[in-house]
């Protein structure tokens, strides 16, 4: 909802009281492990057609560009033992910017901590897959997005010297859901250069980059403030005003479609827009009048893109084992 990019290190140190806002969705990742009486290690995405098989985890370690990077990562640090036929799914489009590489990275890791004993808090497992995100992307990765996998629900974190708090916001989800509007663009984004195009500019010193970041994290804060307190007008203001400060830092995360969808709902009771992650293409987050929603869904659909039917999701990540 706010803050994003803000919470990638260290831009997060340069700002005061550096935070983000966010809720998690209702479109879950997946992961099933099922451990095989050989030595092979299968590795499965569902949603994206691919499958590969490697004779060992030795094999699969030596393998120079596994086409599933991260499940061969995971595999690489957690190193179950004996063969695994590792199936994943994510219930978002490809590149979407929601219930992406970061879920799936929750998710499986969640499961392959279980897997091989491995005795993790939340955290410790949002730090480890957070650096395994960072070691296949090569570009350094923010944790907001692990954050609504982890607890679900509404929340927020804050980041200091000290490390990350995250803080959970109590709201009526019925109320909330009928808030939300969220739409694919139909063109993936990638999340890693846009970012890190960023990051760079501000390391830089682009003073008008840095500056964007001061408003940003400004907003940020308000927008925890105004979702505490259910001032609902506020938040889609909070909305509107986050996006085009972080329009101003790289044009390229807008497109013209998502210009045009953002322009058609705002005069039917879209009270605010953003795109999810780092933008380009992506998913859209409109925050609505409750009565405008079925409006703001039918213009969307009108320009070509297609709206998501999601809820806040209550729950974080979920491990169970089957007998």
């Amino acid at each position: 909802m706010a803050g994003g990019t803000l919470d990638i290190w260290p831009i997060c140190l340069f700002h005061e009281n550096a935070t983000t806002v966010h809720f998690a969705v209702s479109r879950y990742t997946h992961c099933e492990l099922a451990p095989r009486q050989d030595s092979a290690i299968v590795l499965r995405s569902r949603d994206l057609g691919v499958e590969e098989t490697y004779p060992s985890l030795e094999a699969l370690i030596s393998a120079p560009k596994p086409k599933l990077s991260l499940h061969a990562w995971l595999l690489r640090y957690f190193r179950p033992e004996g063969g695994l036929e590792m199936t994943t799914h994510s219930e978002a489009p490809a590149g979407a910017g929601i219930s992406g590489s970061s879920s799936l990275m929750v998710t499986a890791g969640a499961a392959l901590s279980k897997l091989t004993g491995h005795k993790m808090t939340l955290e410790k497992l949002r730090e480890t897959v957070q650096n395994i995100e960072a070691q296949v992307i090569r570009v350094p990765t923010g944790p907001q997005d692990y954050y609504a996998a982890m607890y679900g629900g509404v929340g927020y974190i804050k980041l200091t010297p000290g490390g990350i708090t995250r803080v959970g916001l109590g709201v009526d989800l019925n109320d909330f859901n009928s808030r939300v509007v969220l739409a694919y663009t139909g063109i993936p984004r990638n999340s890693g250069i846009n970012n890190w195009e960023v990051m760079k500019a501000h390391i830089n010193g682009d003073k008008k980059v840095q500056r964007n970041f001061d408003q940003i994290a400004a907003i940020a804060l308000a927008m925890r403030d105004a979702v505490e307190k259910r001032s609902w007008p506020e938040v889609g203001e909070l909305v509107r005003a986050e996006w085009e400060h972080r329009r101003k830092n790289i044009p390229t995360i807008s497109t013209e479609l998502i210009d045009r969808m953002v322009a058609r709902t705002r005069r039917i009771g879209a009270l605010g827009a953003k795109v999810c992650g780092a933008g380009g293409g992506g998913c859209v987050f409109f925050f609505v009048e409750p009565d405008a929603k079925a409006r703001v869904e039918a213009a969307i659909a009108a320009e070509g893109a297609e709206v998501l039917p999601v809820t806040v999701a209550p729950q974080g990540v979920k491990v169970s084992v089957k007998k």
